[in-house]
């Protein structure tokens, strides 16, 4: 017994193929559109030293006053990932 009775093997197959054919070409257009889009886009630029070192630090606990990033590797040496978010 078939599942739709109004199509046959050839014309499932037919289908199948338009919409493979389909779905590559869309993929095709869109990855074409992205890569175009991304010459628009500006660069992120880097954060110099003098910049991290005047960044002021706020704790997460407690209420003390912020710090200083320099205050961090004065000392000793300290990694520090800055994160800037939008807005």
């Amino acid at each position: 017994m078939k599942f739709c009775p109004y199509f046959d093997t050839k014309t499932t197959f037919a289908m199948d193929v338009v919409v493979q054919s389909l779905g590559a070409v869309v993929t095709l257009i869109a990855t074409g559109l992205r890569s175009f889009s991304d010459l628009f886009l500006t660069q992120p630029s880097r954060a110099t030293l003098k910049h991290l070192e005047e960044t002021d630090l706020k704790p997460l606990t407690g209420a003390r006053k912020p710090l200083k990033a320099k205050c961090l590797w004065e000392k000793s040496g300290a990694v520090i990932m800055a994160v800037r978010r939008p807005g």
